[in-house]
C-alpha cells in the first residue's frame, strides 16, 4: 500500500480516534496495530461512541454487524480496525479518482 495513503488514512483516523500526533504510521499493519487496542477499549468501556464513529465514517450496518454478531470476541477488535482502515482507505482512493 502506498506510503502516503496509510499517512492520509492515519490522518482520518486520528481525528477520529482523537490518537495523539506523536504517533508516527508508515504502514497499514503499524496503523492496524495502533487501532487495534484502541478500539478493545471502546467495545468495554465506550461502545456508544465506538458505534458513533462506525456510523460518521460510513462503515455500513451489514459490515459492522457482521463483526460485532459474528467475529471472535477474541479478535474483534483488530477485524473492526481492519474494516475501518479499508473504509478509510477506500475514502482516499475516491477521492483521488473523482479530483
Amino acid at each position: 500500500m502506498e506510503n502516503q495513503v496509510i499517512q492520509e488514512t492515519f490522518e482520518l483516523i486520528k481525528k477520529d480516534f482523537d490518537i495523539e500526533s506523536k504517533y508516527e504510521v508508515g504502514f497499514e499493519d503499524q496503523l492496524l496495530n495502533l487501532l487495534t487496542p484502541i478500539i478493545h477499549r471502546m467495545l468495554n468501556r465506550d461502545f456508544e461512541r465506538l458505534l458513533q464513529i462506525c456510523y460518521r465514517i460510513d462503515l455500513g450496518e451489514n459490515l459492522l454487524k457482521e463483526i460485532l454478531h459474528h467475529a471472535n470476541p477474541e479478535t474483534m477488535a483488530r477485524e473492526l480496525a481492519q474494516a475501518i482502515i479499508q473504509r478509510q482507505i477506500k475514502k482516499i482512493e475516491i477521492r483521488k479518482r473523482y479530483s
